[in-house]
């Protein structure tokens, strides 16, 4: 499927693989529309092609608005990246007693629910395009992790938020194939995002050593190629593909 001239929509695209599939995005020609938080879009950087609207993803009145301003121009909405999460982390049974429901509530509703939210909303603009020449109206990134499936120590929200949205990912692919959309799935390894950027060089050595080959961190802008690849390779369909190096994460 083609990206130049049509519109683009990005969660959590103020900062992290979220920033660099926005820029890739627009440097490919479409108008890409940033969904993040106030407070992430007053550090965002400037680039041009991107116009960024706060929004909160659980927010149904917030997400419908958005999109319907990303569905307004004269370029057709065909493309959503979901990038938008949180990863606090908390023992389900610890030195401070039982995990807080509140915080395992949360993670769910921002990773799992907060991406059904983006996709369901965006999925009935993009089937009100027209198809292109081979029936396509659009496509669907989400972001999941490798904890979906190696889960470690206090990971126990994440990795039930993540999971659930490898299981999203089919059924999702299944449901919106009559109106020509295809829904797929990243699980990234360990990626430089600016949640790494505060922790020290040997800390970050310590994290690459257990990454088979490449033996690094991952980058944002790997994460963008391959968001990128799926949007234009359109026999990719209910696919979740790890992008980690071949790395298994240990339980700590």
């Amino acid at each position: 499927m083609r990206i130049d001239s049509t519109a683009a929509i990005v969660t959590g695209g103020a900062s992290g693989l979220g920033a660099a599939t926005a820029a890739a995005l627009a440097k490919q020609g479409a108008q890409v529309f940033v969904l993040d938080l106030e407070a992430g879009i007053e550090r965002a950087a400037d680039v041009e092609g991107i116009t960024c609207i706060a929004t909160d993803i659980t927010d149904r009145a917030a997400v419908q608005a958005a999109v319907t301003t990303a569905a307004a121009g004269d370029a057709p909405l065909r493309t959503v990246v979901n990038c938008a999460g949180i990863g606090p982390s908390m023992r389900i049974l610890g030195k401070k007693g039982v995990h807080d429901l509140d915080l395992y509530a949360k993670v769910v509703q921002v990773n799992l629910i907060g991406t059904f939210n983006v996709l369901a909303l965006a999925s009935e603009a993009i089937a009100q395009t027209d198809a292109d020449e081979n029936g396509q109206r659009g496509v669907i990134v989400n972001t999941a992790s490798v904890a979906a499936y190696e889960g470690q120590i206090g990971q126990a929200a994440y990795a039930s938020s993540k999971g659930g949205v490898v299981g999203l990912t089919l059924p999702a692919a299944r449901d919106l194939a009559q109106y020509g959309i295809r829904v797929c799935t990243i699980a990234p390894g360990i990626v430089e995002t600016p949640m790494l950027a505060t922790v020290s060089e040997e800390f970050r050595a310590g994290l690459a050593a257990g990454v088979p080959f490449p033996r690094r961190l991952g980058r944002p802008d790997e994460y963008a190629r391959l968001a990128l690849t799926i949007i234009e390779h359109d026999y990719l369909n209910g696919e979740t593909i790890r992008m980690d190096g071949a790395l298994r994460m240990a339980p700590r």
